[in-house]
């Protein structure tokens, strides 16, 4: 009990935005307080852990490897306070809730604007966090660090085990299933041949990096026939790999909604993925536990009904 009486809860949360923030003056901002305030604070929080806690950098403050261990702790402290404080009825015309979301980032442009602009009329000054989806996002949602998550999924079990199966304790609705197609810059060297199996494999690739895996199941697939793609690049998200692509002879394969997006605005080529491949579903998870949370509750409902003509 000394030891908990000895523990600010402000300065722990100032700890919080500070671990978001990585810089004093923008955590000063989001605090409502001055920035020499937040100095002398940091200082206090050095003192109580022993730690230096930030080292700062030409880039801003750098989080000490002991810092690093207590960030989700502290992340989830702070969620529970937010918690306790919360109104049991959510009312989403005067709330001030902070969602915390992670998703992979092709939902940006495919799966948010079709709930984006209902969740800000009703909601006018909510406010929300994205993170991206990497493989701790299931134990983030089940921790209660992360409020939801949406990402792509195989629709089949068994392939599902191979790439993302969700753990006990997440639950999950299905927003719209999609086709794998390929895009190539206007006047790639292939697009003067029979599109098949056999020129894909020939040509050189580039990969997004998925749920933290180099891999995904088209590879799996290819290596059950003893077959393998040359990936000539392994990049983070859906939007260089296209842009690789206007300048290359590198052949991108990606969800047809996003392909048939970025051939419109980057002038590529739409090409059919030459082999028979199961479809894959873009799917929002939450935890089990959390299913009662209003703002939870309230925020799931609107995904699920402004998206449910997509399915």
């Amino acid at each position: 009990m000394n030891k908990l009486n000895r523990i600010d809860l402000n300065l722990l949360v100032q700890l919080d935005v500070l671990f978001e923030e990585l810089n004093v003056t923008r955590a000063a901002q989001r605090l409502y307080l001055s920035q020499s305030a937040v100095s002398k604070n940091l200082a206090k929080l050095r003192e109580q852990f022993d730690d230096p806690l930030f080292n700062r950098t030409p880039q801003g403050l750098s989080p000490t490897p002991r810092a690093l261990k207590l960030q989700p702790k502290i992340r989830q402290m702070v969620h529970q306070l937010e918690q306790i404080t919360e109104p049991e009825i959510f009312l989403p015309q005067t709330s001030q809730h902070r969602f915390q979301i992670a998703a992979v980032e092709s939902v940006y442009p495919l799966v948010l604007p079709y709930f984006m602009p209902e969740v800000f009329n009703h909601a006018p000054n909510i406010n929300f966090s994205t993170h991206t989806w990497d493989r701790n996002t299931f134990k983030r949602i089940l921790d209660g660090e992360l409020d939801m998550g949406i990402t792509g999924k195989d629709i089949d079990i068994r392939d599902a085990r191979l790439t993302m199966l969700a753990p006990h304790g997440i639950a999950e609705q299905e927003i719209y299933r999609d086709e794998q197609m390929c895009v190539v810059r206007h006047d790639h060297p292939v697009l003067k041949q029979d599109w098949n199996l056999e020129t894909y494999l020939a040509s050189r690739h580039v990969q997004v990096r998925c749920d933290g895996n180099d891999r995904w199941l088209l590879d799996y697939r290819l290596a059950d026939q003893g077959l393998e793609r040359d990936i000539a690049i392994t990049v983070p998200d859906f939007n260089s790999a296209a842009s690789l692509c206007t300048y290359s002879d590198l052949v991108f394969t990606a969800p047809a909604h996003f392909t048939k997006m970025v051939s419109h605005q980057l002038g590529l080529k739409l090409l059919p993925l030459p082999m028979d491949f199961p479809p894959m579903a873009y799917t929002l998870f939450w935890s089990k536990e959390r299913e009662s949370d209003p703002a939870i509750h309230w925020l799931k409902q609107i995904i699920v009904e402004k998206t449910a003509h997509l399915r």
